[in-house]
């Protein structure tokens, strides 16, 4: 038996306490679920513009050329980006690109390389 409590998935109690071997149950809202699943659903999907799903590490490839506010020019199509950080957002991606620095890029303009 586990003493651990649980955060609840629908209405965000803290309070969830252990109820049998695959799941948890809410004092709140009545609420139960298995913490694996729940774990699973959470993860952040991000795909590039063909549709591959991209993953923290990789590396992807600009398709066109993106204006940069402040720079005295573009970051160019083909420019490669290496390990990239997959975050929620409308620029779901963080990296650094050389000559540019730290950048947030969306997946939607790059593809995986």
């Amino acid at each position: 038996m586990s003493d651990e409590m649980k955060q609840c998935p629908q209405c965000d109690c803290p309070y969830g306490y252990f109820v049998r071997e695959d799941a948890y149950a809410c004092p709140e809202c009545n609420h139960e679920w298995n913490p694996a699943e729940v774990a699973d659903e959470d993860t952040l999907v991000v795909k590039d513009a063909n549709g591959n799903i991209l993953q923290d590490g990789d590396s992807v490839i600009v398709i066109k050329d993106l204006p940069v506010k402040g720079a005295s020019g573009p970051i160019k199509a083909g420019t490669k980006v290496k390990r990239i950080r997959l975050v929620e957002g409308d620029h779901n991606i963080d990296c650094k690109i050389d000559g540019f620095g730290a950048m947030g890029l969306k997946s939607e303009f790059v593809r995986k390389g």
